[in-house]
């Protein structure tokens, strides 16, 4: 067990909030925004506001009838500077995961090393949304930080606070170019 975990587990057993300061250096960096993710009962009003209406081109589309969605990808810039916009509606609005609610559904940041990302930040008492690591829409390997958590007092699990954060493992080209 590293260092880190043995301070997570007994913050959490004396019921304090964990420091993350002593859980040493962090050994990964968050390299910018991969994506934000708006969600709605119905795709057509978000596509029209965000393609027709802002001029944003579709680049893209997923449908997963296990995470219970429908999306349009856009995207914003080039190359390792791009930032997806997805407009997701649910395939079944009574079935989990609800992506529409709440309408900003997640942010999706980049990071250059995800498997050292979710092992020290578990370490430190964050709280992951099920799953694990995984491949994600766009190919990427993915974990979500759970929106809840991290409430008033900072008491473990640390989370989102009301909002869903997307880890991204970045490809090397972006790695490469955000860390300048």
């Amino acid at each position: 067990m590293s260092i880190a975990a043995r301070f997570a587990t007994l913050a959490r057993r004396a019921g304090r909030p964990f420091s993350a300061a002593a859980a040493g250096p962090r050994p990964f960096a968050v390299l910018g925004v991969q994506q934000i993710a708006v969600g709605a009962p119905e795709l057509a009003p978000l596509q029209h506001l965000w393609t027709e209406v802002l001029g944003v081109p579709a680049t893209g589309s997923h449908r997963s009838e296990k995470e219970n969605v429908d999306e349009v990808i856009l995207t914003l810039g080039e190359g390792a500077h791009a930032v997806e916009i997805d407009l997701m509606q649910p395939l079944n609005p009574e079935v989990a995961p609800r992506v529409h609610l709440p309408p900003l559904n997640h942010i999706g940041l980049w990071v250059d090393d995800i498997h050292k990302a979710v092992e020290w930040l578990g370490a430190t008492g964050v709280r992951f949304a099920p799953g694990g690591i995984r491949a994600g829409a766009a190919g990427h390997d993915v974990a979500f930080i759970h929106p809840k958590g991290g409430g008033e007092g900072h008491a473990t699990p640390l989370g989102g606070c009301g909002v869903l954060i997307e880890l991204v493992q970045a490809p090397p080209d972006v790695v490469a170019a955000l860390k300048k």
